[in-house]
């Protein structure tokens, strides 16, 4: 058991090692279904087209890009702490309008660097099994979110179905820690994947969690059956 400082060294490490490499491999893993994860979570912010918006654990920035997307009138600030996954995210951005409305920060998802009440929206795609503290990083997320605002947690969930369930677990823990090892040089960092997504809450327990950090409104919707799931919060 790692203690919360020995699990962030040692997940800022993994993503420092597979940074070069991270959207190749997800692309590949997940047979580009992330895109469409992503699409769905963000249209849920459609009712703020303007203004500012948080993307937390922002990693390579592909949240952040279909943020822009959707909105052109939307700044998004990038913030994840592993500086390496930033900068390989800034040096592959289209030079087109979305360039300039984002804005990569490296910081800490439990201390979030942002004023009280500074955005209308807070995403959080596929990073929150990494926060080292859970409930400091939720309280941190209502903090720096407007009255009214909305959070969005992306992350991925195990299967109900008992047909799908096995098939899962044996990609997840055979398949993908091989194939993803191969390309990024890095196997440890795709078995820490495995290994995370078996060890994470369950969606009821989260949900209450997201109460519990003073978000009102809270639900859950379910993806490809139920490999993620997307989490919503109003503050």
């Amino acid at each position: 058991m790692r203690t919360p400082e020995e699990k962030k060294t040692f997940v800022k490490q993994k993503f420092s090692s597979i940074s070069s490499n991270y959207d190749l491999i997800n692309s590949l893993v997940s047979f580009k279904i992330d895109w469409y994860w992503r699409w769905v979570t963000t249209r849920e912010l459609k009712a703020f087209p303007t203004g500012a918006v948080l993307d937390l654990c922002a990693g390579t920035l592909p949240l952040s890009l279909e943020l822009t997307r959707q909105a052109t009138g939307r700044q998004v600030v990038s913030i994840d702490f592993c500086e390496d996954m930033l900068r390989a995210g800034v040096g592959s951005l289209p030079e087109d309008g979305r360039r300039p409305r984002i804005m990569p920060v490296c910081g800490d998802g439990e201390e979030i660097p942002a004023k009280d009440n500074s955005f209308w929206g807070c995403t959080v795609a596929f990073g929150v099994r990494n926060l080292s503290r859970t409930e400091r990083g939720l309280r941190e997320m209502r903090r720096v979110l407007k009255p009214g605002g909305k959070l969005l947690i992306l992350e991925f969930s195990r299967p109900q179905n008992f047909l799908v369930r096995p098939l899962y677990f044996f990609y997840l823990n055979k398949i993908l820690p091989t194939v993803a090892g191969l390309v990024s040089g890095d196997k440890e960092a795709y078995e820490y994947l495995a290994s995370s997504i078996a060890q994470f809450y369950e969606p009821s327990v989260l949900l209450s969690m997201m109460r519990e950090a003073g978000f009102a409104k809270s639900y859950c919707r379910q993806l490809t059956f139920g490999i993620v799931t997307i989490y919503v919060g109003v503050k």
